[in-house]
């Protein structure tokens, strides 16, 4: 599937990983729809990118948010290409020092946001891309995102790395379950980027973090994100598979 003159979502479009996406694909010559909480990033983006970019916000986990945000796709073409970066993390051990278990309503809105948000842009996106006139082979394309965390999940990440654990477990039934629909689904699961998640660090702890890469030694930067989600995009044999991109890196237990 080409990107020029593609209709695409992106959630959590307004930083990170999705804003570099939305960028990315715009260049390419898409219509981006960008959804995100954030209204002072979201519309800046959409000022900046005027006439490629349009500005939604909305709560992924949400059915009539996002519904809005689908629509909003569906009036500048047929809605082809979604990709989910909308995410939250918690760093909490499952007992604490002082005894106290984990805060369930911590716990839960980790996976409402990660898990739940992902499944509800997923079944959104997938049903308006069903109705689409193929492209060669396929109708549309939706990308995930969870985390090497799913895999090497840390001390403290019990419900970050549950989230995304959900999401690399979706992927696969998700693609054969619509495989008839001529709509792939895809998962990357990121290692340590240089996101508003981590970059609230200091910079000592940030570079102690990317000398842990073993090659290239340094964090991962959110266009290398987009680059990856732009080739699943285009190569049309790529479903039901989740991409690690981390570098090689294997997280410690702490």
């Amino acid at each position: 599937m080409n990107l020029n003159e593609t209709v695409a979502l992106v959630t959590g479009g307004a930083s990170g990983l999705g804003e570099a996406t939305a960028r990315r694909f715009v260049a390419a010559g898409a219509k981006v729809v960008v959804v995100d909480l954030n209204d002072e990033r979201g519309n800046a983006l959409a000022s900046e990118l005027a006439g490629s970019v349009t500005y939604v916000k909305a709560n992924v986990a949400d059915p009539d948010d996002m519904a809005r945000a689908i629509a909003a796709a569906e009036a500048l073409g047929p809605l082809r290409v979604s990709v989910s970066c909308a995410g939250i993390g918690v760093a909490m051990k499952t007992v604490g020092r002082d005894g106290e278990a984990h805060d369930l309503a911590a716990f839960q809105k980790v996976i409402t946001v990660n898990l739940v948000g992902t499944f509800n842009v997923l079944r959104l996106a997938s049903a308006s891309m069903c109705k689409n006139e193929p492209v060669g082979e396929e109708r549309g394309v939706v990308i995930n995102t969870a985390s090497i965390a799913a895999y090497d999940g840390q001390i403290g990440q019990i419900a970050y790395a549950a989230s995304k654990g959900g999401v690399v477990g979706l992927t696969l039934p998700a693609a054969r379950d619509l495989s008839k629909n001529g709509v792939r689904v895809m998962t990357i699961a990121p290692g340590l980027f240089k996101t508003p998640l981590l970059m609230g660090l200091p910079e000592p702890a940030l570079a102690s973090l990317g000398a842990s890469v073993p090659n290239p030694s340094r964090l991962g930067d959110p266009s290398e994100y987009a680059q990856l989600a732009q080739q699943i995009v285009e190569n049309p044999y790529l479903n039901g598979e989740v991409i690690r991109i981390d570098a090689a890196l294997r997280m410690a237990p702490r």
